[in-house]
């Protein structure tokens, strides 16, 4: 079959002439080199081994191209890239080669800054601590806070060994208890405050916030003072006979409490004739606590 040469004679002038405005475009066009901050992302991190501290977010590189190709760059499109596979434990320098950047077809990457990293990494550890409730705001005039129950009340936390090492406690979620008279419960998210530290697995709790009446006081102008463990065939005398003591408890528990119920005392153990300044004690109790004994030293003449 013969070769025609003029056979589509138009298409093959449309193509030439296309080639040679596609020349013209890319000859006409300038390599320039531009900086650009790009994200740095670590690859290949050790299951072992948690990074320490600050790492920088991104690092600058200088990209060579034609100037319309560098002009329709998106946000992205280059990628600095750390592979840590090969890390051990310790602070540790680290080359990010320019060939561990990723560009688009037509980017040349021409240096990175900086081209070395100084990363600390260390050993992960897991360890388990309570959960300790956070609470915003105050119970309604008259009540308290009582116990604070959470289910569960503990939770596995995992990172750098220093860091869990130091963490005590995990928190949760603030717990309204404001204004309240009655029991609050609520379900809330576990966290922990150190962000180097994270939480084996995402977790929410039960909370059961114990709100109670306000304790109050009492002042017993006429609680009689007696002696203890007396010598034999020893007398003594105590000045003033009787004391003021103030307990504070329950409403309930105070309003049937009497002053020959509160067990003030002196304690002679060992001691023999003579004067004598004592403390003036009294026995506890599990309804109230003792907030003050006036006077709280009396004279004692032993004979």
């Amino acid at each position: 079959m013969r070769y025609h040469p003029f056979q589509h004679l138009g298409l093959k002038m449309l193509a030439i002439a296309l080639a040679i405005l596609l020349w013209l475009t890319v000859a006409g066009e300038h390599v320039v080199e531009r900086s650009l901050r790009v994200p740095l992302e670590f690859r290949n991190i050790p299951r072992t081994l948690e990074i320490v501290g600050d790492t920088p977010d991104n690092v600058e590189v200088r990209v060579r191209g034609s100037s319309a190709v560098l002009s329709r760059l998106q946000p992205g499109e280059i990628v600095a890239v750390l592979d840590l596979g090969a890390a051990r434990s310790g602070s540790r320098l680290f080359h990010i080669r320019n060939d561990e950047v990723h560009a688009p077809f037509g980017v040349e990457i021409a240096q990175v800054v900086p081209a070395t990293l100084s990363i600390e990494l260390e050993k992960s550890a897991e360890r388990v601590v309570p959960i300790i409730p956070a609470l915003e705001g105050q119970p309604a005039p008259g009540f308290v806070v009582g116990r604070m129950i959470s289910e569960p009340s503990t939770v596995a936390i995992v990172g750098p060994d220093t860091r869990v090492r130091q963490v005590a406690e995990a928190t949760t979620e603030p717990i309204s208890v404001a204004g309240a008279r009655t029991r609050v419960r609520d379900v809330v998210t576990v966290g922990i405050a150190d962000s180097a530290v994270r939480l084996a697995q995402p977790l929410s709790a039960t909370v059961v916030v114990e709100i109670t009446p306000a304790p109050v006081e009492r002042s017993e102008p006429d609680v009689p003072v007696r002696w203890r463990n007396l010598g034999s065939d020893l007398h003594a005398q105590v000045t003033p006979p009787v004391v003021r003591v103030t307990v504070r408890g329950s409403r309930e528990a105070l309003s049937a409490l009497k002053a020959d119920t509160i067990q003030a005392f002196v304690d002679l153990a060992g001691l023999g004739p003579g004067r004598y300044n004592l403390r003036v004690q009294v026995d506890p109790a599990e309804s109230y606590a003792v907030t003050a004994i006036e006077p709280a030293v009396a004279a004692v003449a032993i004979r």
